[in-house]
């Protein structure tokens, strides 16, 4: 089954949110998880729920579509909906996919999320790929990481450090979706550590010492999954 495409529809004209939302509706392959002009609860399913793409003006009165692509921008894909030409080269700063121009055709509009999907299938296949590496957005840029060469993965709040043999790398991710992206040679054993299994040299009690000489703890809520794999 094709995977859904969780998107947020934010714009501070309601006639524009319905009409969005309307074209939206017409391709199968968009999942709307919102659709309204209050950045603050948009803000708040970001936080809570897995969104690939977000619809959003430019000019509002709580937060400017600039400020939130600057909160947001290496985390989340965005494609642009504004009546104002001129704000396209700073957007463009930012990982916007596409600039959609008002009044929004269907066909435009059409065009613009079938650019996104082939932008999420080229990167998202290298980055589910297997066992060879993972592309990670941090500073702007794409990194490629041998998943060979990772030690662990590290939580921290809104991001994640990512420790290989030769540095250490943060990139605006969650644990979760970044779980999401790696084979089953990984495995979560607490909520701020995810680990190579290969990598593993003891597991004593509630911890797992790394061949690396890192001492990792087993988080409880985790304990089940990890003697469930060592069965």
């Amino acid at each position: 089954m094709t995977k859904k495409i969780n998107c947020i529809i934010l714009d501070d004209e309601p006639f524009a949110v319905k009409l969005i939302a309307d074209y939206a509706s017409k391709i199968s392959r968009l999942n709307v998880l919102y659709s309204d002009s209050d950045v603050f609860k948009a803000i708040e399913v970001l936080n809570t729920e897995s969104v690939d793409l977000i619809f959003i003006d430019i000019q509002m009165p709580q937060l400017t579509g600039i400020e939130l692509m600057q909160m947001f921008n290496q985390k989340y894909n965005f494609i642009i909906t504004s009546a104002y030409p001129q704000y396209a080269l700073e957007a463009f700063q930012f990982h916007v996919i596409d600039y959609l121009l008002k009044p929004i055709t269907f066909n435009r509009f059409y065009q613009s999320v079938e650019k996104f999907i082939r932008w999420q299938e080229t990167f998202q296949t290298t980055e589910k790929a297997g066992d060879d590496f993972l592309f990670v957005k941090a500073d702007r840029k794409h990194y490629k990481i041998a998943l060979n060469d990772i030690l662990y993965i590290e939580g921290l709040r809104d991001y994640i450090r990512i420790h290989t043999n030769d540095e250490k790398i943060m990139a605006l991710e969650n644990m979760k979706d970044i779980l999401e992206k790696l084979p089953n040679q990984f495995i979560r054993i607490h909520r701020s550590y995810i680990i190579p299994k290969d990598k593993i040299k003891v597991i004593d009690g509630n911890q797992i010492l790394m061949k690396s000489g890192n001492a990792l703890p087993i988080g409880e809520t985790y304990r089940k999954l990890v003697s469930e794999w060592l069965v």
